[in-house]
């Protein structure tokens, strides 16, 4: 993902064109909600694509939010997604089934960017 305008900030918003292979012609953006830094970052976004016709403004945002934990074992990251339940209920199993597989994949890359940079 590539972010080229906005700054990760509460109350700003950061778009980006997604690079991920299927995606590219789809733009993210997130309106930050809170930043505490090496602890927790929170963002509201569009959690489906719109159906044609649909004026994106129109539908719920959920709240993703992941923070940092310190633990005996080293340091936990957890993400939460919430807020599906405001999605409209023909659009929540595909926001829902969509966004799973892809927070897996981004932890993925995650743990695999911290376990190289070792």
């Amino acid at each position: 993902m590539a972010f080229p305008s906005g700054t990760f900030a509460p109350g700003k918003r950061v778009s980006g064109q997604i690079t991920y292979p299927g995606y590219e012609h789809m733009t993210m953006d997130v309106d930050v909600v809170e930043v505490i830094p090496e602890e927790k970052l929170s963002y509201q976004w569009d959690p489906v694509e719109p159906e044609p016709g649909v004026d994106p403004a129109t539908l719920p945002r959920t709240l993703v939010t992941f923070t940092l934990e310190e633990t005996a074992e080293g340091t936990l990251l957890r993400l939460v997604e919430s807020g599906f339940d405001a999605v409209p209920l023909h659009l929540r199993e595909k926001a829902f089934r969509n966004n799973d597989g892809g927070w897996t994949e981004q932890m993925t890359n995650i743990e695999r960017h911290v376990t190289a940079s070792r």
